[in-house]
């Protein structure tokens, strides 16, 4: 077994920071920016796990979780387990049921709320900060700052998307409700006929490369002097006022450590006696070929079937809806079935090529109940910091975590109210 280079314990303050993906490279970056030592130590590459299979949405709109008070008259539907939004492994339901539980506890107007302000002022900053960071490190290029469409089949779904509107509103979201016959004069890779309307949300950015855009923020904190190293965190153990951390490749011996490991940071924590209240919601997505005809300029949201449909550096990608599973599981019947329907809705929708020879890519998206991710100390365990629980929204979400971490550790004024994300309002 090989060693692990440790983090330097000596001079400016050292932090072993543990995933790789959007929000374990901010909290790196972040650090590295405040002068402290920081080694970055993931089982893979930067951007390659969940960042890198997201729908490449920097969406001020993401601000509204998916247990909002518009879930309740849906439930019903949803629970026939063949709703292109959501499916479920009913055994994985059952073992989950209490958090399930505060999950839908949450989607109350008392608790909705809140969460909407909190996720609304991570996303606001995480966007301010991606570009500054992206014109930092050069990579502006992968950012295009044309909006995205939620689009409706029918009237009846889009009156129900008014409540949405008002939120909009009411958060200075920039929007705009567009006909069919304007939907089309401004995306006319849609086909005719399908949608009857369409919500223009143009305060979002795509980009192209979410895996790049992760990767060129790993490549500046080494070229600021950080050390990124592939290797699989096994077990911490505190030592000495210090942390040990266990690798597959060796031990790190750091001041700090920041755990930002999503669904995998449960098993590492349980043995010091924090269990995470995670739900796993798991996604896919499949990459098509682009048609002969005019490409999408923007990502788009058929809100039926339940799919986003991006455009990115060299095909579509396509990402699915929601499906309650182990995240670890192999792919389930339900979520192969769902991928195949949201293929199937969007090729009626949108000329596409032949799928891309690479097989669906399939990722876990850890949540809380509250749909806030944790962001600060791990109760009862000095030097121990957590990053975790970004839902769907770790890419618009990232930067501005990372930014909050490092100021409550570096004990400076934070430019985000950090209340709303503290790890002690669960009992761990």
């Amino acid at each position: 077994m090989t060693s692990v280079r440790p983090a330097p314990a000596s001079g400016p303050a050292s932090v072993a920071v543990f995933g790789a993906g959007m929000v374990g490279v901010s909290c790196a970056w972040a650090l590295r920016q405040r002068g402290w030592q920081v080694s970055l130590y993931d089982a893979q590459g930067p951007g390659e796990g969940t960042s890198g299979g997201n729908a490449g949405l920097l969406a001020g709109s993401s601000f509204i979780p998916f247990n909002n008070p518009a879930l309740w008259p849906q439930l019903p539907a949803l629970l026939g387990n063949q709703s292109a939004k959501l499916r479920y492994v009913p055994s994985y339901v059952l073992s989950r049921a209490g958090r399930l539980g505060q999950f839908l506890g949450h989607a109350r107007q008392a608790d909705f709320e809140p969460t909407t302000r909190a996720l609304h002022a991570l996303i606001a900053h995480s966007r301010r900060l991606h570009e500054q960071w992206m014109r930092m490190v050069g990579c502006s290029h992968l950012r295009r700052d044309l909006g995205w469409l939620m689009l409706y089949r029918s009237a009846q779904a889009q009156a129900k998307a008014n409540w949405t509107i008002e939120l909009y509103k009411k958060h200075g979201i920039a929007h705009q409700l567009l006909s069919a016959h304007e939907l089309l004069e401004l995306e006319p890779a849609l086909r005719a006929g399908i949608f009857d309307s369409a919500l223009w949300v143009q305060d979002a950015s795509a980009i192209s490369d979410p895996a790049a855009l992760v990767r060129a923020y790993a490549q500046a904190l080494v070229d600021a002097g950080g050390l990124f190293q592939k290797c699989r965190l096994l077990a911490l153990t505190p030592i000495s006022g210090a942390w040990q951390a266990q690798t597959d490749q060796g031990l790190v011996s750091a001041q700090h450590v920041v755990l930002a490991l999503g669904p995998w940071s449960e098993v590492v924590l349980r043995p010091l006696g924090l269990r995470l209240p995670l739900i796993h919601e798991r996604g896919q997505h499949q990459h098509l070929a682009y048609g002969l005809g005019h490409r999408l300029s923007r990502p788009i949201n058929d809100t039926a079937a339940a799919y986003v449909l991006s455009p990115m550096a060299d095909a579509y990608r396509l990402t699915t809806g929601v499906e309650l599973n182990q995240h670890a599981a192999s792919v389930s019947l339900a979520a192969q079935a769902q991928l195949s329907q949201a293929v199937l809705a969007a090729q009626q929708a949108v000329d596409l090529g032949q799928p891309m020879p690479t097989p669906p890519w399939l990722g876990s998206r850890p949540t809380l109940p509250d749909s806030r991710p944790m962001i600060g100390p791990a109760p009862r365990h000095p030097g121990l910091w957590l990053a975790l629980g970004h839902q769907h929204i770790g890419l618009s979400t990232g930067p501005a975590t990372g930014d909050l971490l490092a100021s409550l550790m570096t004990e400076q004024d934070p430019a985000l109210d950090p209340t709303p994300f503290r790890p002690d309002r669960f009992s761990l």
